[in-house]
């Protein structure tokens, strides 16, 4: 197998060959198609989260095929298309597991983070956590759904159900969150950059009701927000924008330091919320609603080789929508 490998925070990844792995008791391994581009990807090359473990091949938004099964395996078979996500294992014994609440696990793997991900042209996955995706759609469309996708559906549900949404940061998330919240009848204010009018454009071109810079105030209250821009700023600024009772929900796994803000803006009952990872719930709930919704990804293929390029546009935020990895 080749893979694109980080080997120390902060430098560029490395092409490598590597010996093909065997999957374990109750694992997989998947020929990988498509992987996607996260700006997660990006806190783990930059080191911006926390216990970084090198080498690493990053990358959590796999779909593949299986092409070998390990013991105890069931519910899959050789041949499959599946996808593989951010949350790759959970312990199943701590509190929060059994609590229903595995994406807030006391010792989770994270892929392409914590355990090696889909930068490569083969991974190996924990069968419990690769959802199997069917034959609709084309590869690269669907690896995005992955992350982006989960975690924007996650964010949405916690957001509530408030006919007016806000989405601070219109990237790979927010241009599939967008199509799912107008599919259900509600009106999308798009927060971008100020002064990127290509960006705002496409969100108006995705069915949003207003789009501008996240300096500018929505001409309505918004009954929700939330902020998939790493910005902390925007927190105030989103807590400005939403109503008396209004949520603002924190949808990164990384943000900058949120700065002080008088009481008054969280006073009246407003919300101030994060989201974690995903449980595989969320994952089997949001796929079997995109086809329904008929979410179209917005993508940029790039070869495996040219994970750094792809990593590098999307840090200067060079495109639109999502960047995905293909052998």
């Amino acid at each position: 197998m080749q893979a694109m490998v980080l080997n120390a925070v902060g430098a560029p990844l490395e092409w490598i060959e590597l010996p093909d792995r065997e999957p374990g008791p109750g694992q997989i391994s998947v020929m990988v198609s498509a992987c996607g581009v996260c700006r997660t990807d990006l806190h783990v090359v930059d080191g911006e989260l926390p216990h970084p473990v090198t080498p690493i091949i990053p990358g959590h938004e796999i779909v593949g095929r299986i092409d070998r099964v390990g013991a105890g395996v069931e519910g899959l078979r050789v041949g499959e298309r599946v996808g593989v996500p951010w949350l790759g294992h959970t312990c199943g014994v701590c509190p929060y597991c059994l609590g229903h609440h595995e994406n807030l696990c006391d010792a989770p793997l994270f892929t392409g983070y914590t355990r090696d991900g889909g930068f490569a042209t083969a991974t190996i996955a924990d069968a419990r956590f690769a959802f199997p995706l069917g034959e609709k759609g084309e590869d690269v469309s669907l690896a995005p759904l992955l992350c982006a996708g989960l975690i924007g559906w996650r964010s949405l549900v916690m957001a509530g159900d408030g006919k007016r949404l806000g989405l601070y940061g219109f990237g790979a998330a927010a241009h599939i969150l967008a199509q799912v919240a107008v599919w259900q009848g509600r009106s999308v204010y798009a927060f971008t950059r100020p002064g990127d009018l290509k960006t705002q454009a496409f969100a108006r071109s995705l069915g949003a009701t207003w789009s501008g810079g996240s300096d500018e105030p929505p001409p309505d209250p918004l009954d929700a927000a939330i902020i998939f821009a790493v910005v902390g700023d925007l927190v105030p600024t989103a807590l400005k924008a939403v109503r008396k009772g209004g949520r603002v929900v924190c949808a990164g796994i990384h943000m900058s330091d949120i700065p002080g803000f008088a009481y008054a803006l969280l006073w009246e009952e407003r919300q101030l919320v994060s989201v974690a990872n995903l449980t595989r719930q969320d994952g089997l709930d949001f796929l079997s609603l995109a086809p329904s919704v008929g979410v179209i990804t917005t993508t940029h293929p790039y070869p495996l080789r040219e994970a750094n390029t792809a990593l590098a546009d999307l840090r200067a935020g060079r495109f639109d929508g999502a960047a995905v990895l293909t052998p």
